[in-house]
């Protein structure tokens, strides 16, 4: 994505193995208004299928995935 994305809270979730950056986000997610966005960094790689996972099970939205060497960035948009 080449626009800024204006994020509200950011979880440091290096290091977590599965399922915690998934337990994470779904209690950070609590923790900002609906539209707001998140920002998870996580090492974990099953969390590059968790996350959207989540996500689509729980309808908020995955604005963007970015990985920068073993760090995964997961851009999150509250919706409900």
């Amino acid at each position: 994505m080449n626009q800024e994305i204006k994020v509200s809270k950011t979880l440091d979730l290096k290091g977590l193995a599965c399922p915690m950056p998934v337990v994470k986000i779904s209690k950070g997610i609590k923790e900002v208004e609906v539209g707001e966005v998140i920002e998870a960094h996580t090492t974990d790689p099953g969390s590059l299928t968790d996350v959207p996972a989540w996500g689509r099970t729980t309808g908020h939205d995955i604005v963007d995935t970015r990985q920068d060497g073993e760090v995964i960035h997961f851009f999150i948009r509250r919706t409900s």
